[in-house]
């Protein structure tokens, strides 16, 4: 396999299929499924939720609450995500393990670097739930830095689009799609691949991102065998 240990980031948008809030058991099962197809084949699975299914933190305060409270809800909101997709993963056959950034020992274990590589290589999947633990980062950031700490071959995006494109594609039907786009042109061009923080520190870290759509089926197990589905952001002239 070209990728033996990957970190995917989920949106909480991903988790609620047709509906406007919550989770939809079908998409969760659907993706715990994709899930344990690529740990069979031997990869090792990290795993990064959102929590925008339930609740922004950046919305709340946006509205008056205090942002490190909102921020601290949005937390939460991405264990409650995490714990529903343990579940489905553990239901498809593939022990799964929730760690979390805050301290919360009787809903799961908290997250160290350590214990995480030696869950990923005993084959477990580990969720990487809380974000940070610090408000004001975002759990895309959250998942740039899960990717960089357990040493991930690359970074997987799921996203509803194919890819990287040169403009909104659902509202610009003339929008291009990117095959490969360096970092320093994906911040230059505010391309929307993730925030500013999440991709400077892939940047820095030469950590590759793979953009891609994760409701077309079999997605997930096309890029870990090698194979070029969405958009590659990586370091300017690397193959």
């Amino acid at each position: 396999m070209p990728h033996q240990r990957i970190l995917l980031k989920l949106s909480g948008e991903a988790l609620m299929g047709q509906g406007a809030y919550g989770i939809d058991p079908e998409v969760i099962q659907r993706l715990a499924g994709e899930i344990h197809a690529v740990v069979e084949q031997g990869v090792q699975v990290g795993l990064v939720i959102g929590g925008g299914n339930i609740l922004r933190g950046a919305g709340l305060a946006s509205q008056g609450m205090n942002r490190v409270t909102g921020d601290h809800m949005g937390m939460l909101a991405t264990v409650i995500n995490a714990l529903a997709m343990q579940d489905a993963i553990e239901q498809a056959g593939t022990a799964c393990q929730v760690m979390s950034a805050l301290t919360m020992d009787q809903v799961c274990e908290s997250y160290t670097s350590r214990k995480a590589i030696d869950r990923l290589e005993q084959g477990s999947v580990v969720i990487f739930a809380a974000g940070t633990g610090n408000p004001f980062f975002t759990t895309d950031s959250a998942a740039s830095l899960r990717a960089i700490e357990i040493g991930a071959d690359i970074m997987l995006k799921a996203t509803k689009v194919d890819g990287v494109y040169s403009a909104d594609p659902v509202t610009n039907p003339d929008a291009t799609l990117y095959r490969r786009i360096s970092y320093d042109e994906a911040l230059t061009r505010k391309l929307g691949v993730m925030d500013a923080t999440a991709l400077v520190l892939c940047s820095e870290h030469n950590m590759p991102v793979r953009v891609f759509n994760i409701f077309a089926s079999g997605h997930l197990g096309r890029i870990v065998a090698g194979q070029d589905v969405g958009t590659l952001v990586q370091q300017e002239n690397q193959e």
